[in-house]
């Protein structure tokens, strides 16, 4: 039997409010220099969203705690992980 949809109570302002949209794309192209190739514009726009603007932000940070973020998925994930190995740092503990 296939699943029943509910209706959602609100919707996202990204995808309600197209300025709202432009907006947090501009925030995240304004950061992507400073995350590995690959990320995703949603993952961008979340870590945008947080504050967390270049790879030393992410360290003051747990990794639960990023990847709790609305936007951030595995390979996100692993693609910082990665990048900040690279670079010897860490996630906070």
């Amino acid at each position: 039997m296939p699943r029943r949809r509910t209706p959602t109570t609100h919707a996202c302002e990204l995808v309600t409010d197209p300025d709202a949209r432009k907006d947090a794309d501009r925030l995240a192209a304004s950061i992507r220099e400073a995350f590995p190739a690959g990320i995703s514009r949603p993952a961008l726009r979340a870590l945008a969203n947080a504050g967390l603007t270049d790879l030393h932000a992410l360290t003051l940070w747990s990794e639960s705690e990023v990847a709790s973020l609305h936007g951030m998925g595995p390979k996100a994930m692993g693609l910082l992980r990665e990048a900040l190995h690279v670079t010897g740092r860490d996630f906070r503990p």
